[in-house]
């Protein structure tokens, strides 16, 4: 009878964090290795979270280069910059001789400048230390930044005997063989290799006789943000970088655009919730004040803006006191349309869905504010005339609100689109800009409508 593989899900748990820290307080360290050989480096890194800095610079030590240098990517930040500074320029070198040339880059980046030189003298592999070198130039929103210079090409005049046995020496060094890439004498990139054609095409055969010349690519300069959206919008899981003259560089795989689309992904959700600058829960409470306090500051603002339109309008209060009670559904209503019609953009244009004239993206934001704000007003109408009697204030009331509607739902198109021209981050009309600006433009035009409402019916 077969035996059925077991699907056995990694779980931390208080008694696997108790033993490690046992074993480490014994210095048992064969134990300690049999322990967390076949956790996967990814588990190590959760576990190294978990516990002191001394038991986790004790365990990176103990464990072999590969793996460490491994659970070195995965740790988190923090704990990784704590980690590095405990270990000395060569320890460093040796972790990062394991890994891939953009890994690798990367780990060097995190150190003081004056370490970053240190460190790379002590690579003894000269070729791993160069491309490092260069790697660490590029500016790290770029393609160039993000790539890895492993890859496997062949040159369009080699045959197919010679590519194969040419390709299994490249291969060791790469760790997923995505694509091959077709280059000529000048290195500059010319097209791509299926592993199919290879196979079954005759030995003798000549690569340019069977690669393909329709191959996806990035310059070294594109910003990654450009880079993830090709790779999303064509379904690749990895794509060649070149310089301006095309040679080829490097390439750039999927798990890096991953990693580059979470980054995104948590900046604009704090940039929407009003928080500036990269921050994290267990940042001192000096940095996370920081990031907090402008876009604090901008509510404040608002509020006093909010508190010196109402105060202009306190005879109205006197004689038609209803309208001051309606205030904050205003002022909400509008910050909640605001942020919704931002945030439908700014999602289209990093999804690159966004396409057409403005005016097109405002007449139609303007006619669906229209429609939700008649819906709205209709029950507010019935509500307000019911409960009240008031016929002329349930009318002002109630145009008020799809007026309101209307322009928060323009505010929350234009902004972040006006924003997108001019190079800055969209995502950042989302947040308490919208909502203040709005909540203020809301008060100013409630109580300006509805006075002339109530004046006309007067």
């Amino acid at each position: 009878m077969s035996e059925e593989l077991e699907n056995i899900q990694f779980e931390l748990t208080e008694d696997l964090i108790n033993r490690v820290e046992g074993l480490i307080e014994k210095n048992d360290d064969k134990a300690l290795q049999n322990l967390l050989k076949d956790f996967h480096y990814a588990d190590i890194a959760e576990i190294l979270d978990e516990i002191s800095l001394e038991e986790a610079i004790y365990v990176i030590k103990l464990l072999d280069s590969e793996t460490t240098s491994d659970v070195l990517m995965e740790i988190d930040e923090d704990n990784r910059e704590k980690v590095l500074k405990n270990l000395s320029a060569k320890e460093i070198a040796e972790e990062v001789e394991e890994l891939d040339t953009d890994d690798a880059a990367d780990i060097i980046l995190e150190l003081p400048e004056e370490r970053q030189q240190e460190v790379i003298s002590k690579i003894e592999d000269e070729e791993h230390k160069a491309e490092i070198t260069e790697l660490i130039t590029y500016d790290e929103d770029t393609a160039g930044g993000l790539m890895a210079k492993e890859l496997v090409k062949v040159y369009e005049t080699w045959t197919v005997a010679g590519c194969l046995r040419r390709i299994r020496g490249q291969a060791k060094e790469v760790t997923r063989v995505h694509s091959i890439y077709v280059v000529d004498k000048q290195e500059k990139l010319i097209g791509r290799l299926s592993l199919k054609d290879l196979i079954v095409a005759k030995s003798d055969q000549k690569i340019a006789d069977i690669y393909i010349s329709n191959v996806d690519f990035v310059g070294v300069d594109d910003d990654v943000e450009d880079v993830a959206k090709v790779m999303a919008k064509y379904d690749l899981e990895a794509i060649p970088v070149v310089d301006e003259n095309q040679i080829l560089l490097g390439r750039i795989t999927i798990d890096d655009i991953v990693d580059v689309l979470k980054e995104e992904a948590e900046k604009d959700y704090q940039l929407a919730a009003g928080i500036t600058g990269d921050v994290e829960a267990d940042d001192s409470i000096l940095e996370l004040t920081r990031a907090r306090l402008p876009w604090l500051f901008l509510g404040l603002v608002g509020g006093v803006g909010a508190f010196l339109i109402m105060e202009g309008f306190q005879d109205s209060f006197k004689e038609k006191a209803i309208l001051f009670f309606f205030t904050p559904l205003i002022a909400a209503m509008a910050g909640n349309v605001g942020v919704q019609s931002s945030a439908i953009i700014v999602q289209g244009l990093a999804n690159d869905d966004v396409r057409g004239s403005v005016n097109g993206r405002l007449i139609k934001e303007m006619l669906l504010a229209a429609l939700n704000g008649i819906i709205l007003a209709i029950f507010l109408f019935l509500f307000v005339w019911f409960y009240k009697g008031e016929l002329d204030k349930a009318i002002a009331i109630s145009v008020s609100l799809v007026m309101v509607i209307i322009v928060a739902g323009l505010i929350g198109t234009f902004v972040p689109l006006f924003l997108n021209k001019r190079g800055v981050d969209p995502a950042i009309a989302t947040g308490p800009f919208i909502t203040t600006s709005n909540d203020i433009l809301g008060i100013l035009l409630y109580f300006w409508i509805a006075e002339l409402i109530i004046a006309f019916f007067g």
